[in-house]
């Protein structure tokens, strides 16, 4: 991938939806788990916490995209992110999580729970960086402050103007359907550019359309339980 060129700046442009669409959670987190502290301990319980997520994300991070490099995880890494994407669009994700009793004990709950909660972002980061370092370290600058300053913010955007959430998904099955045309093995598959980008295309159109009428069939059935 060439410096600086259209293919750079749209993976970049994926990398910040993605960061914006999955990091917010974690953000939220970070502002849990430090809740109980003494107010001059909360401000270096979340610069610790997120120091100390970063560093676990940029490593496990550039971790995947050496492993995306092995035959087959292409392939895996797509469909994973496929489902992640659906799911993304059908979840009501809550945040119970246990606020720490001390400073390090907050601080080893945030750096745990970003750890878990962040498998998501480091596999659509990965996928979207198409084994460019560069941005993977773009793309973490890019999502500190949105992990540190963004959770409140985010959410007041998401909850405004759920179609954010749409947009991230479309943009998480697009990483998805790139990595799987990507993969070795199935490029005879995808020669013809009409393949190719009919199959991306499909794969969002796919993705959203699934989530969209599970959604309606869930906010149905819910309904129907209040009425009844």
């Amino acid at each position: 991938m060439e410096l600086f060129s259209i293919e750079f700046w749209s993976a970049l442009l994926s990398i910040i939806i993605i960061d914006l669409v999955l990091a917010g959670d974690n953000a939220i987190v970070i502002g849990l788990a430090a809740r109980n502290l003494p107010k001059h301990q909360q401000k270096q319980t979340i610069i610790w916490g997120t120091v100390g997520a970063i560093v676990i994300r940029a490593l496990a991070t550039i971790a995947v995209v050496w492993l995306l490099k092995i035959p087959g995880l292409l392939l895996v890494g797509g469909v994973l992110l496929v489902w992640i994407a659906y799911k993304l669009l059908i979840e009501e994700k809550g945040h119970e999580v246990e606020a720490g009793k001390s400073m390090w004990e907050a601080i080893r709950t945030i750096i745990i729970a970003d750890a878990l909660m962040g498998l998501d972002n480091v596999l659509a980061v990965a996928g979207a960086a198409h084994g460019s370092f560069l941005l993977v370290i773009l793309g973490l600058l890019i999502s500190v402050p949105v992990v540190v300053w963004g959770s409140t913010l985010i959410l007041k955007w998401v909850e405004r103007f759920p179609i954010i959430i749409t947009i991230g998904a479309g943009v998480l099955a697009w990483t998805a359907a790139k990595m799987i045309v990507g993969e070795p093995f199935l490029a005879d598959y995808f020669t013809n550019p009409v393949v190719k980008y009919g199959f991306e295309i499909l794969v969002v159109a796919g993705v959203l359309l699934a989530g969209i009428l599970k959604k309606g069939k869930t906010h149905k059935e819910e309904a129907k339980a209040a009425n009844g």
